[in-house]
């Protein structure tokens, strides 16, 4: 659950309060959604967000625990760069964003939310950002040309070089 929000509306016996929730779900391999519901009762709410998310997972391309490049991203307001990083650095960034980096499978980014805080467009942006995420072979393919084949190391033995003559000690006429 990334967040509740309650609204109150003023009527004629006093204030009904509404509640909505935003809701991230994840499997931690790659799939992610998000969901919002909206209800009278926050565990209503709850769960309309989470059947909500459950319905909009998509798959995320990850290359091993990061992204495979740079993105900058924008959904309303918010503005949201995500970088890949080396193992071990962890997930750098605010709460809604690495709420969804978590739960999509990355172990290791940097992140830098630019813009609004409001965290249903933090969350928008960030799931966009990581949808335009395109791997290698995805790109090849687009463009109509073929991947390269890694070059195969040769087993040919080197050649062995003579030592040099040792060189004589020069010194400096005076």
């Amino acid at each position: 659950m990334l967040s509740i929000n309650r609204s109150a509306k003023v009527v004629k016996g006093g204030r009904r309060f509404g509640f909505s929730a935003v809701v991230i779900v994840g499997d931690k391999k790659g799939r992610v959604g998000m969901g919002q519901g909206k209800a009278n009762q926050v565990p209503d709410c709850i769960r309309k967000a989470s059947e909500n998310a459950r319905t909009q997972l998509v798959n995320v391309i990850l290359r091993d625990t990061t992204i495979p490049h740079e993105v900058l991203s924008r959904y309303d307001g918010a503005k949201v760069l995500l970088r890949p990083a080396s193992n071990g650095t962890g997930i750098i960034a605010g709460k809604t964003v690495r709420a969804v980096c978590e739960l999509a499978g990355v172990r290791n980014m940097l992140s830098k939310s630019l813009g609004s805080n409001n965290p249903l467009n933090l969350a928008k942006a960030t799931l966009k950002g990581l949808l335009e995420l395109r791997d290698r072979n995805e790109v090849m393919k687009a463009r109509g040309k073929s991947i390269p084949e890694p070059e195969t190391a040769t087993t040919e033995e080197p050649i062995a070089e003579e030592p040099a003559a040792a060189a004589e000690p020069v010194t400096a006429a005076e």
